[in-house]
């Protein structure tokens, strides 16, 4: 068994990474519940949403690999 890491969107699923020894092989997809942020409770409008996303959107290949995971607190 083997477990990657990936996104569903626009039902499409995306993974961070290809398995290296797998070309055809049946999967389980789990849904992880995602957190909606209420932008204003910290005080942050949707235009200054917009900019952060852009800005941090520079980061985010780097941010996304998977040995960034050692960072992760749960």
């Amino acid at each position: 068994m083997l477990t990657i890491k990936g996104t569903y969107k626009n039902g499409k699923i995306i993974l961070v990474e290809t398995p290296a020894e797998v070309s055809e092989s049946k999967v389980l997809v789990t849904f992880l519940e995602t957190k909606e942020i209420n932008l204003k409770e910290r005080g942050i409008g949707e235009t200054q949403a917009a900019e952060l996303r852009g800005k941090l959107n520079t980061i985010a290949e780097d941010w996304n690999r998977p040995e960034m995971d050692v960072y992760d607190v749960d």
